[in-house]
């Protein structure tokens, strides 16, 4: 299992969830290292130093790596004495000024693939509602990337069979078009985590087909373009995006000039192509 920054993505979000709802100051984790049995912490949230960061945690090694080896939540009242964990980390922990601290595995399809932390400065018991709360956090982790994997593993299933079957084809256009709509729907969307989340959503749908080295687009070039693919005229596009035609227009000859198409359909295509569209 690689690594990559949708997943990183969705570990930063449920950091930010776990402080909100267990209201521990700091917050951080990572995901399992494709191949080997260690967690690299690579998301801080609260975090006043960076000791952790990039900090490799072996399973069966210290707090999280406990949480890991027994696929089970693992919390201790003061760190650097439990009696309950083994120390390889104690450096790190002791200059963050970390003492309470909980670690909950994500566990997807039955394998661990991260770990989230919280902890608080002082050395006090942290109660069955903050760990049911981090534990929480963690099964939206979960959800989400059990999504994304099946979402990849659908669309490299549809790709073979659109080129040869007529079911298989109409389903990819029901892709498509689903990615059309939420691109759309997106923008419009106050709420910045929620949008996020949804943003995510689309991504989902063009899983495996992530972009390749070139042209860099901008994300409402990539909306303008989604809605053409889609098969919406400019004045669509800009109805289901809340924009003017001529700011359609602006963006889809950005767009086209980036990635070196004369028409429209050569833009479509060569979005597919690099990866930009489902």
């Amino acid at each position: 299992m690689a690594v990559d920054a949708v997943d990183a993505a969705e570990i930063r979000g449920a950091l930010a969830r776990l402080r909100r709802a267990t209201g521990l100051p700091v917050a951080f984790g990572g995901l399992l290292e494709s191949g080997r049995r260690q967690v690299r912490i690579s998301e801080l949230s609260g975090t006043a130093t960076t000791a952790l960061r990039a900090l490799a945690v072996t399973s069966g090694n210290g707090l999280g790596g406990r949480a890991v080896a027994l696929s089970r939540p693992c919390a201790v009242t003061d760190y650097s004495v439990s009696r309950q964990i083994s120390h390889e980390y104690d450096l790190p922990v002791a200059a963050e000024g970390l003492r309470s601290v909980l670690a909950v595995p994500v566990v997807v399809r039955r394998q661990v693939r991260g770990v989230l932390y919280g902890a608080l400065r002082t050395a006090q018991p942290l109660g069955d509602r903050t760990l049911s709360a981090a534990v929480a956090a963690a099964r939206d982790a979960e959800q989400a990337l059990v999504l994304r994997d099946e979402a990849g593993e659908l669309l490299a299933a549809a790709r073979p069979r659109a080129a040869h079957d007529p079911a298989g084809a109409a389903a990819w256009e029901q892709v498509r078009e689903a990615h059309a709509a939420l691109r759309a729907l997106a923008p419009r969307i106050t709420d910045p985590a929620l949008r996020d989340e949804l943003l995510r959503a689309c991504g989902l749908l063009a899983a495996g087909n992530a972009p390749a080295p070139g042209p860099r687009l901008a994300p409402r070039e990539v909306d303008v373009l989604a809605c053409v693919a889609a098969g919406a005229t400019n004045g669509v596009a800009a109805e289901r995006l809340g924009v003017g035609p001529e700011t359609v227009k602006s963006y889809l000859r950005s767009a086209m000039r980036k990635l070196g198409a004369r028409t429209r359909g050569e833009a479509v295509a060569a979005a597919r192509r690099t990866g930009w569209l489902p």
